[in-house]
């Protein structure tokens, strides 16, 4: 099964610790597209400026990536530049320009309107909502979100909630959007406002996964080096949607499953800048990562 998202490509500048990358390819859309790819087909919907060097997006292809819906038009690409210090769960935005995305309208190819599986990038809810007027009958929708979005336009937000299957958002937007300093109170709040299941990134300390009558907990894979954490929320959502593409299953065993699936994609991106990490990437380590996940929550009842 395909999966469309909906979201930004960008160009990057990071800062950590460990290093520098200058206008790197980055953006919600792209880090989604490719760690799903890995998985299931995708269908891509963005918008970039002449800039963009088209050798950028060629490994998306290659990838099996449809861009029938990346729109190319005159003018800059949007361009991110942050920095992280060594605390990697917050980036300080030292400059945003949104440049052609600014005025982003996104247009679902007719081929694209019947994808099972919708993936909402974080973008205006406004945008969000005109994606969900544009598909049909998707059997699975999730959408990501940003404190911003939670502060500026929470009626259109509120509208968007209440017509996705699950929204992934981290800790800090989880209390923001939902009023309440516990993840528990947090979730049921949250889960009420329409979505079935709630996913927390947690960046160090994992993910949990709420759905209305369990809760489920990952921790993070353990890393030696972590280079740069930009788009691991993203690399996440791909990882999730696009295994549940490939299975064709949402039921609350598979939606585990992909879940750990995503976090394992997510441990791969954060090794390196931008892409260059999960671009190298085969199914064997993948699937191995994958075990060593298994193994960290494993433990025999002796009792």
């Amino acid at each position: 099964m395909s999966v469309l998202v909906v979201g930004s490509v960008a160009l990057d500048t990071v800062e950590t610790p460990f290093g520098r990358a200058e206008e790197v390819l980055g953006g919600s859309a792209t880090y989604f597209s490719t760690s799903a790819s890995y998985f299931s087909p995708v269908r891509l919907v963005a918008v970039v400026g002449d800039d963009l060097p088209e050798e950028e997006l060629a490994f998306l292809r290659e990838r099996g990536v449809d861009t029938e819906g990346l729109q190319r038009r005159e003018g800059r690409t949007f361009r991110w530049k942050g920095r992280y210090g060594f605390d990697l769960n917050e980036a300080h935005t030292l400059d945003t320009q949104l440049n052609v995305f600014e005025d982003f309208s996104p247009r679902i190819p007719d081929s694209y309107r019947e994808s099972p599986y919708v993936f909402l990038g974080n973008i205006d809810p406004e945008l969000q909502m005109d994606v969900l007027n544009q598909v049909k009958g998707p059997r699975m929708v999730a959408c990501d979100t940003m404190n911003y979005w939670i502060e500026k336009k929470p009626k259109e937000l509120e509208r968007v909630l209440g017509r996705v299957d699950v929204l992934t958002i981290n800790e800090g937007e989880a209390r923001q959007l939902s009023g309440e300093p516990n993840l528990v109170k947090a979730a049921k709040k949250i889960t009420s406002m329409g979505p079935k299941t709630l996913i927390i990134k947690r960046g160090e300390y994992g993910v949990l996964s709420f759905n209305g009558s369990s809760i489920f907990a990952t921790p993070a894979y353990p890393l030696e080096f972590v280079f740069d954490p930009t788009g691991a929320g993203d690399t996440f959502a791909g990882g999730f949607m696009g295994f549940l593409a490939y299975t064709n299953q949402v039921d609350e065993d598979t939606m585990r499953q992909a879940i750990v699936f995503g976090s394992v994609m997510a441990s791969f991106v954060v090794e390196d800048f931008s892409l260059r990490r999960i671009k190298a990437l085969t199914m064997d380590e993948i699937e191995e990562r994958y075990r060593e996940f298994k193994k960290l929550t494993y433990f025999r009842d002796i009792g």
